[in-house]
């Protein structure tokens, strides 16, 4: 689609479309509420609207055309396959909010799909957004998510076996949907794919699109440096540089992984946007890799950091020659790694409860607990949730008590040997080393030196395990936990004698801790049962799981109480959405069962 940031299009419509949930706090940015009496027809008002079926009075559908780098190699123009712009909506604050629903059907950009989404990628992206703006994290917004009796095949796997799932559609929410990938339609030739972008040479439509941008959503830039192109475009590179390290520091600090940081995937004003197949770390590892496609681990948890920061150099290629490159990758070297650390260690900081004194070491002690974690198959949520509960001057009973409680947070052996189990077949590992020797230029086409060790050290580590009895593992986690918690201590002491009153001191360092360490994240178990009972059609278990995440910083009812609550709607559910919620009668803040491990989001 050439010289254009837009197409008109128009939603296809569904049949029976119906509510499966909605979140009257990001409603409530359009002026939206729902209302006291009949909420039957509101609801199915909603779901008229917001499944496409019916426009929304003063409405012109569009969908956006975009390029992007994706797992690193530019793709050339992608767009909306199944996004359509609504519209802008003022709402009540007089704020202005882009809405677009997702799975609304064909588009120019829809490639060979069908423009449709599903149920269980539809109920993930709806609860991930919310749950990730009560967290205090910048993100698009979801206001519902509407489902029907359209179906479409999907394999989910991309293993050969094929199921008919029912079309959903989200309405979601943002100050603009506009990415670093939309100034990758100019793009020449790449050197590497022999693709290039739609719009090449359209450099008036580059001007304009930086105009938009920068007076709409940065319009103290565009005040400061209206005579000055140039110098205003580097203040604009510099807004977002800042922007994406300071999101990419709150993805880290509370375990969240993206899963495809593609350069179509970044929000230009800095928002979390486009939930595909992300996840919340569980047990803490550096290495984590949330998408089941991702072979290399190029967007592993470790790794998003330097991987935002690539893609500002590409958004920085993008924007030349209206901010020449020798500008931007200045600003990019000197703004982004010590904003990041700097935005980093003040939040881990009050996750830790240091309130009162900014000391060096704290980097270090930072660093150290997640060691421990690492070692210990800590879960990442929950150590940090249980640190707001240990005292300075505990005794050794209370220690002892408090060391039980870090260490029920730890993976147990059975845990830690799912987790080792190598992956590859021997006779393959075999063939791989064999040629590595041999042939080394072959074998760098077909695997990587780092996958190979990291099978090596999985092999090790399992057999280890075999070996491993509960109460040594114990034993284990224990001591490394007590030598962490020494020098945790001998840190708040340090806080507590630059301080008058203990007390005082001590209730801030609480509730510090306590509003940034939520107790509530959306594990994929929790996700995956309320996906599997909204396939069943019964929908509580989603607008349960949505209202406690919109207090993940509180302590909530256990969940029998929730299913209580559930049963009063008058929720019904089918024998087989009955027979998952047995399995998943665990708390909601419970590290994941064993089952879990088994949950792969491609």
């Amino acid at each position: 689609v050439p010289g254009a940031c837009f197409c008109r299009v128009r939603p296809s419509p569904l049949q029976n479309p119906r509510l499966v949930a909605m979140s009257l706090p990001a409603l409530a940015l359009l002026g939206l509420e729902a209302p006291a009496a009949d909420r039957e027809a509101a609801e199915a008002e909603a779901a008229l609207y917001f499944s496409g079926n019916r426009l929304l009075a003063g409405s012109e559908p569009a969908a956006h055309c975009y390029c992007g780098h994706q797992f690193g190699s530019f793709a050339g123009q992608l767009g909306d396959g199944a996004a359509m712009y609504l519209g802008e909506v003022l709402g009540p604050r007089g704020e202005r909010w882009e809405i677009q629903l997702k799975g609304a059907g064909l588009t120019p950009f829809s490639r060979q799909a069908d423009g449709r989404k599903v149920l269980r990628s539809s109920i993930r992206e709806f609860l991930c957004s919310e749950a990730m703006f009560h967290l205090g994290i910048p993100t698009t917004r979801a206001g519902t998510c509407v489902t029907s009796d359209s179906k479409v095949v999907r394999d989910i796997f991309y293993d050969g076996n094929p199921k008919s799932e029912r079309c959903t559609v989200v309405l979601r929410i943002a100050s603009t949907f506009i990415r670093f990938g939309s100034f990758e339609i100019f793009k020449p030739t790449d050197e590497y794919t022999g693709r290039k972008g739609p719009s090449v040479n359209r450099n008036d439509i580059r001007i304009q699109m930086l105009d938009y941008v920068i007076s709409t959503f940065y319009p103290e830039i565009q005040e400061a440096y209206s005579d000055n192109s140039i110098q205003r475009n580097a203040a604009f590179f510099k807004e977002i540089t800042k922007r994406t390290a300071r999101l990419v520091a709150e993805w880290q600090c509370v375990g969240f992984c993206h899963g495809v940081l593609n350069t179509d995937n970044m929000s230009i004003v800095g928002l979390t946007i486009d939930y595909g197949p992300f996840g919340f770390m569980d047990r803490y590892d550096p290495e984590h890799i949330c998408n089941g496609s991702d072979n290399t681990g190029r967007y592993a948890y470790n790794k998003q950091p330097e991987i935002c920061k690539w893609n500002l150099g590409k958004l920085a290629e993008a924007l030349v020659p209206e901010l020449p490159l020798e500008i931007s990758e200045l600003i990019l070297e000197e703004e982004y790694d010590a904003e990041f650390e700097k935005h980093y260690l003040q939040k881990m900081r009050k996750k830790l409860g240091l309130i009162q004194l900014e000391l060096e070491e704290d980097s270090k002690l930072v660093s150290e607990l997640l060691e421990t974690m690492h070692l210990t198959g800590g879960d990442f949520t929950n150590i940090f949730y249980s640190l707001s509960s240990f005292s300075v001057d505990s005794d050794a009973s209370k220690l002892e008590d408090f060391l039980d409680e870090l260490t029920s947070q730890c993976a147990s052996v059975e845990e830690l040997k799912v987790a080792f189990k190598p992956q590859m077949d021997p006779r393959q590992l075999s063939m791989m080393l064999m040629l590595a020797q041999s042939n080394p230029q072959l074998f760098a086409l077909i695997g990587t030196k780092a996958n190979i060790n990291k099978e090596l050290e999985r092999i090790e580590q399992f057999s280890k395990l075999q070996q491993l009895t509960a109460a040594d593992l114990l034993s284990r986690n224990k001591r490394h936990w007590k030598e962490w918690l020494e020098k945790y201590r001998v840190r708040l002491q340090k806080e507590i004698e630059s301080v008058s009153d203990a007390d005082a001191w001590n209730t801030d360092h609480v509730k510090v801790m306590n509003s940034n360490n939520p107790k509530y994240i959306l594990r994929n178990y929790i996700a995956q049962n309320a996906i599997e009972a909204a396939e069943n059609g019964d929908f509580s278990e989603v607008r349960n799981v949505l209202k406690l995440l919109e207090n993940p910083f509180q302590e909530a009812e256990d969940l029998r109480e929730v299913k209580e609550d559930a049963e009063e709607e008058g929720a019904t559910a089918t024998a087989a959405a009955c027979a998952q919620e047995t399995r998943s009668r665990l708390p909601y803040c419970s590290k994941p069962p064993l089952w879990a491990s088994e949950l792969c989001v491609t």
